[in-house]
């Protein structure tokens, strides 16, 4: 008996050894895949982002410094295939996916809970939306926050053009289910309405998640990492950011909300999964769908103020509003900052305050615009080209008197005399921007001598200066500055004050206004990204009267500075920028009277056509109908001129 059972146990030996075998060897395969997935996450954590990689992508963003950021910032992505909460298993922010890898079907970007619980941490997520038309400005916004460590985004794309050029550059994004056109479709257009109330959608959508929900306009740019400031204010439902210019608050407190007069702005504010706030949401997104003529803003405004009051406590700053239940917040405008409060009246500098966000509201030239004043800015990220043009840049110190700046009333006409003084140098660096990078083209068995597409012009030069002005820019009539506000006089605008940005990006037809004029920001040769290839490579222009130490020459050595006759034409310039045509940045000490004008008739008249519509008006008069003033680019030439609004119907139009 004990022999039978003994050999028993000795003919069962190969099987154990196997089983044990296979464990073992089971064991060692998956230690080696987790150490593998670990060491594939970390490796795609520390490489590069290739920005150019992605198949069928043709918008590729740079950060500064070839985007070399820190990879402790950056987290999971939205298509990982464990649900739950961030894991080892999700690839982090910007890791581009393999390309020997299909796109997966779009039903896996469908908008749902395991979807949006990849990417929450501490049970918040921020989220914006957009078509493929704001995609540059989404992935500024994406790499804003990845900087700040932030990994809880979400980016909704309304098209599935943007949901696929997001998926190749790495950035979680999830379908919207919109079919929106691709294309930039306008403020206030239908479209741009059926936008909004696609965002209210998408806020009754998340809230029933169950998660915190920080919502964001694509024009907008985080500066500072937002959530500590949320959590001060734990027993708000709604924390919203405002149109206010007039400071209630000299801190970082919310801003008191008896004394706010603007408008509650929706591109940026902060919601929690509380009972008022879903009731808030969902009656917002009834009344939006029930009258499509609506604005979503107007509409937020409405709703939320139908009760407003009374203070919820003597210290936190929230108020009851909506229904009588909801507690509302809103956050100081000096430091979660509007198109004014940041680039007009610098509120945060004046109150040495650090801002959280910038959003490009209360601009004058559409998308280019907020594009324009985010690169004044520096905050947002161009591909590399953008920053090293093959034809260089043109620069000029501008050259105000202190009359025209400082004495005097701060008046319309005063206004006009420093504007318009600096108009004129502008003029001029046009034309010579034009002027020295002609190329030879044919063109249907004619020769046209044409402007190549790569000779650029700073509006200012490295100094830092902008466009300074007198009085602000508003829609509505005032007395030049807003009362209370703390905008400064003169102060430093934006370009879209005085010029019509989006048409000086605009192509126009050759045959009419010649040659386009690529156009950079002031604050251009300050940016980390331009190369020190472009910084190294300068020629310094001293405009001299033509004296007998003031004589133009050719120099083929290396770049440095030469004496250049005022008044010099069109000839004198070829001649003696032939020479420098490798020269990445050539700047000149002012534009005063550098340049007679261009020989040929025909190129002077389209070039006069296109630079006459590239200013704008000054809005608003007082008791005045038209309330607005033109510019006008050929001011000088018209004896007499004077600011004026125009004095009939028939007189409102742009200066011939």
């Amino acid at each position: 008996m004990g022999w039978k059972g003994c050999q028993e146990v000795a003919n069962t030996k190969p099987l154990l050894t196997a089983i044990y075998a296979t464990v073992i060897v089971g064991v060692i395969f998956s230690s080696f895949y987790v150490f593998s997935a670990i060491y594939s996450a970390n490796s795609a954590a520390n490489s590069k982002i290739s920005w150019l990689s992605a198949p069928s992508v043709s918008f590729s963003t740079p950060t500064r410094q070839e985007l070399n950021f820190s990879r402790s910032a950056t987290v999971d992505t939205v298509l990982g295939s464990t649900p739950g909460p961030q894991t080892l298993w999700v690839p982090p922010i910007w890791a581009i996916p393999p390309r020997t890898e299909k796109m997966p079907p779009l039903k896996t970007f469908r908008l749902s809970k395991e979807l949006v619980q990849k990417r929450v941490k501490d049970n918040i997520i921020v989220v914006t939306f957009g078509n493929y038309a704001f995609m540059d400005f989404i992935l500024t916004w994406v790499k804003h926050l990845t900087d700040l460590g932030l990994s809880n985004l979400l980016v909704g794309a309304m098209d599935t053009k943007l949901l696929e050029a997001l998926y190749w550059k790495g950035v979680p994004v999830f379908d919207m289910g919109s079919h929106m056109s691709t294309i930039d479709v306008g403020w206030g257009s239908p479209t741009f309405h059926k936008m909004g109330r696609e965002k209210v959608i998408l806020i009754d959508s998340i809230l029933p998640f169950g998660y915190e929900l920080l919502m964001c306009d694509t024009d907008m740019v985080w500066l500072k990492n937002p959530l500590p400031y949320l959590a001060r204010y734990p027993g708000a439902d709604v924390l919203t950011s405002s149109d206010q210019v007039i400071p209630t608050v000299v801190d970082d407190s919310l801003d008191i909300w008896q004394q706010v007069s603007g408008a509650y702005n929706i591109g940026v504010f902060h919601w929690r999964p509380t009972h008022s706030a879903k009731k808030l949401a969902r009656e917002w997104k009834d009344m939006l769908l029930a009258n499509e003529k609506i604005w979503d803003q107007n509409g937020f405004n409405d709703i939320v103020r139908r009760q407003l009051g009374p203070s919820v406590d003597e210290d936190s700053g929230l108020v009851y509003a909506f229904d009588g239940q909801l507690k509302l917040g809103i956050l100081p405008a000096s430091i979660f900052c509007s198109g004014h409060t940041y680039f007009v009246q610098t509120m945060y500098q004046q109150l040495r305050l650090e801002p959280y966000a910038v959003h490009t509201t209360f601009q004058y030239a559409g998308t280019e615009g907020k594009r324009h004043r985010l690169r004044e800015a520096m905050f947002f990220y161009d591909p590399p080209d953008y920053y090293d043009s093959p034809g260089g840049f043109l620069s000029f110190r501008p050259s105000i008197p202190k009359s025209l700046l400082l004495d005097g009333e701060h008046n319309i006409e005063s206004h006009f005399s420093l504007v318009n003084y600096q108009i004129k140098q502008i003029r001029t660096a046009l034309a010579i921007a034009l002027l020295l990078n002609r190329t030879l083209r044919g063109r249907h068995g004619e020769y046209h001598t044409v402007k190549s597409a790569d000779m650029e012009i700073l509006n200012f030069d490295e100094v830092k200066i902008q466009y300074l002005e007198r009085l602000d820019r508003l829609w509505f009539p005032h007395p030049g500055v807003l009362e209370g506000s703390m905008t400064r006089q003169p102060f430093l605008c934006p370009l879209d004050h005085v010029f019509e940005v989006n048409i000086m990006l605009k192509e126009l037809p050759e045959e009419e206004f010649g040659p386009g004029i690529d156009i950079r920001e002031y604050s251009f040769l300050d940016n980390p990204s331009v190369p020190e290839k472009v910084r190294e490579s300068w020629l310094d222009v001293q405009l001299c009267q033509g004296t007998q130490d003031c004589h133009a020459f050719n120099d083929t050595g290396p770049p440095g500075l030469i004496r250049f006759p005022k008044r010099s034409n069109e000839e004198t310039f070829k001649s003696v920028f032939s020479s420098f045509k490798d020269v990445k940045v050539i700047q000149f000490s002012s534009m005063q009277d550098a340049f007679l004008g261009f020989d040929d008739k025909t190129r002077e008249q389209r070039f006069r056509n296109r630079v006459k519509r590239y200013v704008g008006l000054w809005c608003c008069v007082d008791n005045h109908t038209p309330g607005h003033i033109y510019y006008d680019m050929h001011w000088d030439e018209k004896p007499g001129w004077k600011p004026i609004p125009p004095q009939t119907p028939e007189d409102d139009h742009p200066p011939l």
